[in-house]
Protein backbone atom coordinates (compact mmCIF):
# COMPACT_ATOMS: atom_id res chain seq x y z
CA UNK A 1 0.00 0.00 0.00
CA UNK A 2 1.17 3.72 -1.04
CA UNK A 3 2.22 6.40 1.60
CA UNK A 4 0.79 10.03 0.38
CA UNK A 5 4.13 12.15 -0.34
CA UNK A 6 4.78 15.36 0.09
CA UNK A 7 6.09 15.73 3.60
CA UNK A 8 7.12 19.52 3.08
CA UNK A 9 3.60 21.40 3.37
CA UNK A 10 3.45 24.63 3.77
CA UNK A 11 0.78 26.15 5.19
CA UNK A 12 -0.55 29.39 4.84
CA UNK A 13 -2.39 30.98 7.72
CA UNK A 14 -6.27 30.45 7.13
CA UNK A 15 -8.55 33.15 6.93
CA UNK A 16 -10.44 32.76 10.28
CA UNK A 17 -13.60 35.21 8.75
CA UNK A 18 -15.56 32.08 7.33
CA UNK A 19 -18.62 31.24 8.99
CA UNK A 20 -17.99 27.85 10.63
CA UNK A 21 -21.27 26.43 9.27
CA UNK A 22 -19.49 27.11 5.81
CA UNK A 23 -18.34 23.48 4.28
CA UNK A 24 -15.02 22.58 4.05
CA UNK A 25 -14.22 21.46 -0.01
CA UNK A 26 -10.15 20.99 0.66
CA UNK A 27 -7.95 17.60 0.34
CA UNK A 28 -6.24 17.33 3.71
CA UNK A 29 -5.19 14.22 3.68
CA UNK A 30 -1.44 14.97 1.92
CA UNK A 31 -0.81 17.07 5.64
CA UNK A 32 -0.68 13.46 7.12
CA UNK A 33 1.15 11.21 6.31
CA UNK A 34 -1.41 7.88 6.70
CA UNK A 35 -1.30 4.95 4.31
CA UNK A 36 -3.43 5.94 1.44
CA UNK A 37 -4.65 2.32 1.39
CA UNK A 38 -6.56 2.53 4.48
CA UNK A 39 -9.92 4.37 4.99
CA UNK A 40 -8.86 5.44 8.48
CA UNK A 41 -12.09 6.17 10.66
CA UNK A 42 -11.05 5.34 14.13
CA UNK A 43 -8.84 8.57 15.03
CA UNK A 44 -10.45 8.47 18.25
CA UNK A 45 -8.02 5.68 19.07
CA UNK A 46 -4.96 6.87 18.76
CA UNK A 47 -4.99 9.92 17.11
CA UNK A 48 -2.42 10.77 13.82
CA UNK A 49 0.41 13.62 13.82
CA UNK A 50 0.62 15.55 10.83
CA UNK A 51 3.71 15.63 8.56
CA UNK A 52 4.59 19.36 9.80
CA UNK A 53 4.36 18.08 13.61
CA UNK A 54 6.34 14.99 13.10
CA UNK A 55 8.91 17.33 11.71
CA UNK A 56 8.89 19.82 14.83
CA UNK A 57 8.84 16.49 17.27
CA UNK A 58 12.28 15.61 14.88
CA UNK A 59 13.85 18.94 14.84
CA UNK A 60 13.53 18.88 18.93
CA UNK A 61 14.98 15.32 19.75
CA UNK A 62 18.11 16.63 17.34
CA UNK A 63 18.80 19.33 19.66
CA UNK A 64 18.35 17.11 22.56
CA UNK A 65 20.77 14.87 20.62
CA UNK A 66 23.08 18.05 19.90
CA UNK A 67 24.02 18.69 23.65
CA UNK A 68 21.74 16.61 26.15
CA UNK A 69 22.97 18.47 29.27
CA UNK A 70 22.22 21.73 27.89
CA UNK A 71 19.04 20.98 26.48
CA UNK A 72 17.54 19.12 29.55
CA UNK A 73 19.29 21.19 32.16
CA UNK A 74 18.98 25.00 30.64
CA UNK A 75 16.57 25.38 27.78
CA UNK A 76 13.70 22.50 28.64
CA UNK A 77 12.58 24.55 31.40
CA UNK A 78 11.28 27.45 29.49
CA UNK A 79 10.14 25.54 26.44
CA UNK A 80 7.88 23.67 28.81
CA UNK A 81 6.66 26.68 30.49
CA UNK A 82 5.80 27.69 27.08
CA UNK A 83 3.91 24.56 26.13
CA UNK A 84 2.08 24.58 29.17
CA UNK A 85 0.61 28.22 28.62
CA UNK A 86 -0.07 27.49 25.06
CA UNK A 87 -1.95 24.67 26.12
CA UNK A 88 -3.88 26.22 29.29
CA UNK A 89 -4.62 29.58 27.03
CA UNK A 90 -6.30 26.75 24.12
CA UNK A 91 -8.62 25.15 26.85
CA UNK A 92 -9.51 27.98 29.04
CA UNK A 93 -7.12 27.07 32.09
CA UNK A 94 -4.67 29.07 34.05
CA UNK A 95 -1.58 27.83 33.34
CA UNK A 96 0.27 27.03 36.97
CA UNK A 97 -2.91 24.50 37.35
CA UNK A 98 -2.40 22.60 34.34
CA UNK A 99 0.99 19.83 34.27
CA UNK A 100 1.72 17.07 31.64
CA UNK A 101 1.12 14.13 32.27
CA UNK A 102 2.09 11.40 29.27
CA UNK A 103 -1.84 10.19 29.09
CA UNK A 104 -5.23 10.57 30.76
CA UNK A 105 -5.00 7.23 32.29
CA UNK A 106 -1.44 8.58 34.34
CA UNK A 107 -3.74 11.42 35.47
CA UNK A 108 -6.70 9.59 36.42
CA UNK A 109 -4.35 7.65 38.57
CA UNK A 110 -2.70 10.16 40.18
CA UNK A 111 -5.75 11.70 41.27
CA UNK A 112 -7.69 8.83 42.40
CA UNK A 113 -4.43 7.49 44.12
CA UNK A 114 -3.71 10.47 45.96
CA UNK A 115 -7.31 10.49 47.57
CA UNK A 116 -7.59 10.50 51.12
CA UNK A 117 -9.83 7.55 51.21
CA UNK A 118 -11.45 5.72 54.09
CA UNK A 119 -13.17 2.08 54.42
CA UNK A 120 -17.00 3.07 52.98
CA UNK A 121 -15.91 5.75 50.87
CA UNK A 122 -17.36 5.22 47.03
CA UNK A 123 -16.46 6.27 43.91
CA UNK A 124 -18.88 6.74 41.52
CA UNK A 125 -18.09 5.89 38.07
CA UNK A 126 -20.57 5.37 35.05
CA UNK A 127 -21.04 2.59 32.74
CA UNK A 128 -19.95 4.11 29.57
CA UNK A 129 -16.69 5.30 31.41
CA UNK A 130 -12.93 4.18 29.81
CA UNK A 131 -12.83 0.75 30.79
CA UNK A 132 -8.97 0.89 32.02
CA UNK A 133 -9.88 4.20 34.48
CA UNK A 134 -12.92 2.66 35.81
CA UNK A 135 -10.45 -0.64 36.67
CA UNK A 136 -7.74 2.11 37.88
CA UNK A 137 -10.98 3.45 40.34
CA UNK A 138 -11.86 -0.84 41.14
CA UNK A 139 -7.86 -1.13 42.22
CA UNK A 140 -7.34 2.19 43.97
CA UNK A 141 -10.66 1.39 46.04
CA UNK A 142 -10.16 -2.12 46.80
CA UNK A 143 -6.45 -0.84 48.05
CA UNK A 144 -8.11 1.62 50.41
CA UNK A 145 -10.62 -0.41 51.43
CA UNK A 146 -13.72 1.50 49.84
CA UNK A 147 -16.04 0.85 47.20
CA UNK A 148 -17.29 1.76 43.67
CA UNK A 149 -20.54 2.42 42.61
CA UNK A 150 -21.83 3.00 39.25
CA UNK A 151 -23.97 4.81 37.22
CA UNK A 152 -25.91 3.55 33.98
CA UNK A 153 -26.55 6.41 31.64
CA UNK A 154 -28.83 6.04 28.55
CA UNK A 155 -27.31 4.86 25.41
CA UNK A 156 -29.99 6.61 23.37
CA UNK A 157 -30.76 9.85 25.89
CA UNK A 158 -33.18 12.67 24.54
CA UNK A 159 -31.38 15.69 25.81
CA UNK A 160 -28.39 15.88 27.81
CA UNK A 161 -30.65 16.33 30.78
CA UNK A 162 -31.07 12.60 31.08
CA UNK A 163 -27.00 12.37 31.42
CA UNK A 164 -27.25 14.51 33.73
CA UNK A 165 -29.59 13.31 36.42
CA UNK A 166 -29.02 9.26 35.51
CA UNK A 167 -25.35 10.47 37.02
CA UNK A 168 -26.15 12.52 40.23
CA UNK A 169 -29.01 10.01 41.08
CA UNK A 170 -26.67 7.93 41.54
CA UNK A 171 -24.97 9.86 44.25
CA UNK A 172 -24.77 8.28 47.87
CA UNK A 173 -24.12 9.83 51.08
CA UNK A 174 -21.12 7.57 50.96
CA UNK A 175 -19.67 9.07 47.10
CA UNK A 176 -16.17 10.93 48.19
CA UNK A 177 -15.75 11.98 44.16
CA UNK A 178 -17.27 11.35 40.79
CA UNK A 179 -15.42 10.36 37.61
CA UNK A 180 -17.04 10.44 34.39
CA UNK A 181 -16.04 11.46 30.85
CA UNK A 182 -16.49 14.86 29.08
CA UNK A 183 -16.95 12.65 26.06
CA UNK A 184 -17.70 9.22 26.47
CA UNK A 185 -15.28 6.18 24.72
CA UNK A 186 -17.31 3.73 23.91
CA UNK A 187 -20.46 5.68 22.71
CA UNK A 188 -19.21 9.15 21.62
CA UNK A 189 -22.03 10.70 24.08
CA UNK A 190 -20.76 14.49 24.83
CA UNK A 191 -22.33 15.11 28.89
CA UNK A 192 -22.92 18.65 30.61
CA UNK A 193 -20.19 18.51 32.20
CA UNK A 194 -20.26 21.71 34.00
CA UNK A 195 -23.58 21.29 35.52
CA UNK A 196 -23.01 17.90 36.49
CA UNK A 197 -19.62 19.59 38.45
CA UNK A 198 -22.16 21.96 39.78
CA UNK A 199 -24.39 19.42 41.10
CA UNK A 200 -21.78 17.48 42.11
CA UNK A 201 -20.35 20.46 44.28
CA UNK A 202 -23.53 21.32 45.69
CA UNK A 203 -23.81 17.17 47.30
CA UNK A 204 -20.10 17.84 48.78
CA UNK A 205 -18.67 15.19 46.09
CA UNK A 206 -15.14 16.25 44.24
CA UNK A 207 -15.15 15.90 40.39
CA UNK A 208 -13.30 14.02 38.04
CA UNK A 209 -13.51 14.40 34.32
CA UNK A 210 -12.03 12.26 31.73
CA UNK A 211 -11.88 14.47 29.02
CA UNK A 212 -9.16 11.95 27.12
CA UNK A 213 -11.41 13.20 23.64
CA UNK A 214 -12.50 16.59 24.23
CA UNK A 215 -9.63 18.97 23.78
CA UNK A 216 -9.87 19.62 19.87
CA UNK A 217 -13.09 17.93 19.25
CA UNK A 218 -15.66 20.51 21.03
CA UNK A 219 -14.73 23.95 23.08
CA UNK A 220 -13.36 23.74 26.46
CA UNK A 221 -13.07 26.72 28.93
CA UNK A 222 -11.88 24.53 32.08
CA UNK A 223 -12.21 27.53 34.38
CA UNK A 224 -16.04 27.46 33.20
CA UNK A 225 -16.58 24.25 33.92
CA UNK A 226 -14.94 24.13 37.46
CA UNK A 227 -13.95 20.71 37.70
CA UNK A 228 -11.82 19.89 40.61
CA UNK A 229 -10.17 17.78 38.18
CA UNK A 230 -9.84 17.45 34.57
CA UNK A 231 -7.59 15.09 32.14
CA UNK A 232 -7.28 15.36 28.49
CA UNK A 233 -5.74 13.73 26.23
CA UNK A 234 -3.43 15.96 22.99
CA UNK A 235 -2.60 12.76 20.87
CA UNK A 236 -6.34 12.37 20.16
CA UNK A 237 -7.87 15.40 18.13
CA UNK A 238 -5.30 17.84 18.81
CA UNK A 239 -3.02 15.50 16.57
CA UNK A 240 0.53 16.04 18.94
CA UNK A 241 2.61 12.94 19.13
CA UNK A 242 1.45 10.10 21.77
CA UNK A 243 2.52 10.37 25.05
CA UNK A 244 1.35 13.91 25.26
CA UNK A 245 -1.59 14.70 27.72
CA UNK A 246 -2.81 17.16 30.70
CA UNK A 247 -3.83 17.19 34.39
CA UNK A 248 -5.69 20.30 35.62
CA UNK A 249 -6.25 20.63 39.28
CA UNK A 250 -7.99 23.38 41.20
CA UNK A 251 -5.67 25.27 43.41
CA UNK A 252 -7.09 24.21 46.87
CA UNK A 253 -6.24 20.62 46.13
CA UNK A 254 -3.10 20.87 44.19
CA UNK A 255 -0.81 20.50 47.84
CA UNK A 256 -2.47 16.79 48.43
CA UNK A 257 -2.13 16.09 44.52
CA UNK A 258 0.68 13.65 43.93
CA UNK A 259 2.42 11.74 40.90
CA UNK A 260 2.45 8.20 40.63
CA UNK A 261 6.51 8.98 39.98
CA UNK A 262 8.19 10.50 42.38
CA UNK A 263 11.75 12.12 41.75
CA UNK A 264 13.66 15.05 42.70
CA UNK A 265 10.88 17.27 43.46
CA UNK A 266 9.05 15.05 46.04
CA UNK A 267 12.11 16.25 48.25
CA UNK A 268 10.18 19.67 48.71
CA UNK A 269 8.33 20.47 52.31
CA UNK A 270 4.50 20.22 51.86
CA UNK A 271 3.59 23.84 51.96
CA UNK A 272 6.36 24.85 49.39
CA UNK A 273 3.46 26.07 46.46
CA UNK A 274 5.89 25.00 43.42
CA UNK A 275 5.85 21.62 44.85
CA UNK A 276 2.64 20.85 42.45
CA UNK A 277 4.54 21.81 38.64
CA UNK A 278 7.67 20.67 39.79
CA UNK A 279 6.77 17.44 40.71
CA UNK A 280 4.77 16.26 37.95
CA UNK A 281 7.03 18.50 35.80
CA UNK A 282 9.90 16.23 36.31
CA UNK A 283 8.79 12.51 37.13
CA UNK A 284 12.64 10.61 35.70
CA UNK A 285 14.44 10.69 32.53
CA UNK A 286 12.09 10.66 29.41
CA UNK A 287 11.41 12.03 25.94
CA UNK A 288 9.56 15.21 26.66
CA UNK A 289 9.25 16.21 22.80
CA UNK A 290 5.46 15.31 22.36
CA UNK A 291 4.68 17.85 25.45
CA UNK A 292 6.66 20.52 24.20
CA UNK A 293 5.15 19.57 20.54
CA UNK A 294 2.17 19.97 21.25
CA UNK A 295 1.64 24.27 20.82
CA UNK A 296 2.54 23.48 16.97
CA UNK A 297 -0.13 20.61 16.37
CA UNK A 298 -2.30 23.14 18.37
CA UNK A 299 -1.35 26.21 15.76
CA UNK A 300 -0.63 24.27 12.50
CA UNK A 301 -4.58 22.71 12.78
CA UNK A 302 -5.57 26.33 13.68
CA UNK A 303 -3.82 27.66 10.54
CA UNK A 304 -5.26 24.91 7.87
CA UNK A 305 -8.76 25.28 7.93
CA UNK A 306 -10.25 28.43 6.67
CA UNK A 307 -12.04 29.74 10.38
CA UNK A 308 -9.79 28.15 12.64
CA UNK A 309 -10.69 25.67 15.60
CA UNK A 310 -13.82 26.69 15.22
CA UNK A 311 -14.75 26.07 12.00
CA UNK A 312 -12.87 22.37 12.32
CA UNK A 313 -14.68 21.31 14.87
CA UNK A 314 -18.30 22.16 13.23
CA UNK A 315 -16.60 20.42 10.08
CA UNK A 316 -15.91 17.07 11.98
CA UNK A 317 -18.82 17.26 13.94
CA UNK A 318 -20.69 17.45 10.21
CA UNK A 319 -18.82 14.75 8.97
CA UNK A 320 -19.36 12.46 11.62
CA UNK A 321 -23.25 13.12 11.49
CA UNK A 322 -23.51 12.01 8.11
CA UNK A 323 -20.96 8.81 8.81
CA UNK A 324 -24.13 8.03 11.33
CA UNK A 325 -26.80 9.02 8.94
CA UNK A 326 -25.14 6.65 6.18
CA UNK A 327 -24.56 3.74 8.49
CA UNK A 328 -28.22 4.05 10.18
CA UNK A 329 -29.70 3.97 6.38
CA UNK A 330 -27.31 0.99 5.64
CA UNK A 331 -28.43 -0.73 8.98
CA UNK A 332 -32.09 -0.01 8.81
CA UNK A 333 -31.86 1.83 12.46
CA UNK A 334 -33.05 5.63 13.62
CA UNK A 335 -29.85 7.45 15.14
CA UNK A 336 -30.09 6.68 19.00
CA UNK A 337 -29.26 10.12 20.44
CA UNK A 338 -29.65 14.02 19.17
CA UNK A 339 -27.13 15.73 16.87
CA UNK A 340 -26.18 17.95 19.87
CA UNK A 341 -25.18 15.47 21.98
CA UNK A 342 -22.16 14.30 19.50
CA UNK A 343 -19.37 16.00 18.60
CA UNK A 344 -16.51 13.89 15.53
CA UNK A 345 -17.67 10.26 16.60
CA UNK A 346 -20.49 8.48 16.64
CA UNK A 347 -21.11 5.32 18.47
CA UNK A 348 -24.17 2.90 16.83
CA UNK A 349 -25.81 -0.25 17.72
CA UNK A 350 -24.70 -3.46 15.58
CA UNK A 351 -26.66 -6.69 15.45
CA UNK A 352 -25.80 -8.98 18.75
CA UNK A 353 -22.64 -11.32 17.98
CA UNK A 354 -22.72 -15.16 18.03
CA UNK A 355 -20.08 -17.01 19.46
CA UNK A 356 -17.49 -16.82 22.32
CA UNK A 357 -16.89 -13.06 23.51
CA UNK A 358 -13.92 -11.61 22.20
CA UNK A 359 -10.47 -11.48 24.69
CA UNK A 360 -9.76 -7.47 24.39
CA UNK A 361 -7.42 -6.16 23.48
CA UNK A 362 -5.50 -9.55 22.78
CA UNK A 363 -8.65 -10.39 19.73
CA UNK A 364 -10.81 -8.27 17.63
CA UNK A 365 -14.33 -8.36 16.82
CA UNK A 366 -14.96 -11.00 13.79
CA UNK A 367 -16.41 -7.84 11.81
CA UNK A 368 -14.17 -4.89 12.59
CA UNK A 369 -11.41 -7.40 11.44
CA UNK A 370 -13.84 -8.54 7.74
CA UNK A 371 -14.38 -4.39 7.41
CA UNK A 372 -10.38 -3.98 7.23
CA UNK A 373 -9.85 -7.09 5.07
CA UNK A 374 -12.77 -6.83 2.57
CA UNK A 375 -12.34 -2.93 2.18
CA UNK A 376 -9.58 -1.31 3.73
CA UNK A 377 -11.44 0.03 6.72
CA UNK A 378 -10.25 0.95 10.06
CA UNK A 379 -12.77 1.24 12.57
CA UNK A 380 -14.01 0.17 16.23
CA UNK A 381 -16.09 -2.51 16.54
CA UNK A 382 -16.51 -3.09 20.36
CA UNK A 383 -18.36 -5.43 23.08
CA UNK A 384 -21.13 -2.86 24.84
CA UNK A 385 -22.27 -2.64 27.09
CA UNK A 386 -21.59 -6.45 27.31
CA UNK A 387 -21.16 -9.96 25.57
CA UNK A 388 -23.17 -10.21 22.92
CA UNK A 389 -24.01 -6.64 22.38
CA UNK A 390 -21.67 -4.56 20.70
CA UNK A 391 -21.27 -1.29 18.78
CA UNK A 392 -19.58 0.63 16.13
CA UNK A 393 -18.11 3.63 16.50
CA UNK A 394 -16.76 6.03 13.24
CA UNK A 395 -14.81 8.79 14.65
CA UNK A 396 -14.01 11.64 11.61
CA UNK A 397 -10.64 13.94 11.10
CA UNK A 398 -9.70 16.33 8.93
CA UNK A 399 -8.73 13.49 6.26
CA UNK A 400 -12.07 11.80 6.48
CA UNK A 401 -13.80 12.08 3.07
CA UNK A 402 -17.82 11.55 2.53
CA UNK A 403 -16.44 8.75 -0.75
CA UNK A 404 -14.92 6.71 2.78
CA UNK A 405 -18.07 6.58 4.31
CA UNK A 406 -20.33 5.79 2.18
CA UNK A 407 -17.43 3.22 1.20
CA UNK A 408 -18.43 2.10 5.26
CA UNK A 409 -21.79 2.16 4.79
CA UNK A 410 -22.09 -0.02 1.64
CA UNK A 411 -19.53 -2.46 3.01
CA UNK A 412 -20.92 -3.08 6.37
CA UNK A 413 -24.95 -3.75 3.88
CA UNK A 414 -22.64 -6.00 1.89
CA UNK A 415 -21.28 -8.04 5.48
CA UNK A 416 -24.15 -7.62 7.31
Amino acid sequence: MSEKSDANIDVEPADESPSPAAPLKIDYAPHWGLDSGVIHLNHGAFGAVPRRVMHLREELQRQIEANPVRFVSRELPGLMAHARAELASFVGADAPNLVFVPNTTTGVNAVLGSLDLQPGDAILVTRQGYGPCTLAARTIASQKGARVITADLPFNPTSADALHDALIDAVTPQTRIALFDHVTSPTALILPAERITNSLRERGVLSLIDGAHAPGMIPLDLNAIGADFYVGNCHKWLCSPRGAAFLHVAPEHQATTRPPVFSHAAGLPDDDPQRFQAEFSWMGTYDMTSYLSVPAAIDFLRALVPGGWPALMAHNHRMALRGRDLVCEALGIDAPVPDELLGSMAALPLPDRSGPPVDFPREVDPLQQALFEEAGIEIAVMTWPAHPHRLLRLSCQLYTTEDELQTLANTLSALI
